[in-house]
């Protein structure tokens, strides 16, 4: 009876509409608000078990020793340069990836016969370890950011191929058989249906490939490199400057969230442009 007065009175309807709209908001600021006072518990217990002595501070750090660690790495300017390094390598590797792995799936969706004669091999690469490969790559392309780039590559091509690729057979074939009654070609088809259609798993892919990327990349560093956060993390491990471990770790962490923050904010807006990001 309520709904039937709600359609019968615009006014009512728009009035439940703003309440509902009010309440989401609410609890995304509630959500919002415990994640960060989750963030803050968790440096807060941190750094008081470090004073008291219920963890070793030397082993595990502590927030206020990695907060005097970046300082002087920011002072110094080495911090720019390492994140420079890193994020260079990082960017590349999740652009040539996701590009390449998109391309590679639409290539595959278009031959079936070739995606049955690859789809073996494709699990095979997606399961094996990629830094078995590392001394392979290391004399094929040199010990530069050439190898740390192709490790990235490596690790998160196969994994943007089998998503992507997963996305696209997943439309609706009656759709397709419809666009062939009428006329259409393949490559109509792909582009007026299938790609539309896959925008959410083309995202839900570029979530993927941005923490792939950033995997392949610290593998990279730890392997071969002179520079970047990942090599930081082994020189401080090598050394026992186990602050500068947790303090690369920590703008790891920052970077990799920032990275695929841009890329929620980008799928928001890309929703709301299709309409359907109202309720997000």
């Amino acid at each position: 009876m309520r709904a039937e007065r709600s359609q019968r009175d615009p006014v009512a309807a728009s009035a439940a509409h703003t309440a509902f709209l009010k309440m989401l908001r609410r609890h995304n600021r509630f959500i919002i608000a415990v994640r960060l006072a989750l963030l803050v518990g968790f440096f807060m217990l941190w750094e008081i078990s470090a004073r008291l002595g219920i963890i070793n501070s030397f082993i595990f750090s502590s927030p206020s020793r990695v907060a005097q660690t970046l300082a002087r790495l920011t002072s110094s300017g080495e911090l720019f340069h390492h994140v420079g390094v890193t994020m260079l390598e990082t960017v590349l590797g999740f652009t040539i990836g996701t590009l390449a792995g998109t391309l590679f799936a639409a290539l595959l969706w278009w031959s079936t016969t070739l995606e049955r004669i690859l789809d073996p091999y494709m699990v095979v690469l997606n399961a094996l370890p990629k830094i078995a490969l590392g001394p392979i790559l290391i004399v094929w392309v040199g010990s530069g950011v050439e190898a740390i780039v192709v490790m990235a590559l490596l690790v998160s091509t196969v994994v943007t191929v089998m998503t992507v690729l997963t996305g696209f057979n997943d439309i609706s074939s009656e759709k397709q058989l419809l666009m062939r009654t009428l006329g259409a070609t393949r490559l109509q088809t792909f582009m007026k249906v299938v790609l539309p259609a896959s925008v959410p798993t083309l995202i839900g892919a570029l979530k993927l490939s941005v923490g792939m990327s950033w995997v392949g990349v610290i593998v990279g560093e730890y392997l071969v490199s002179k520079a970047g956060l990942g090599y930081l993390i082994v020189y401080g491990g090598q050394v026992f400057k186990l602050d500068l471990v947790m303090a690369s770790i920590v703008v790891l962490c920052a970077l990799a969230a920032i990275m695929y923050y841009a890329v929620a904010l980008w799928e928001k807006s890309l929703l709301k442009k299709r309409g359907e990001g109202a309720l997000r």
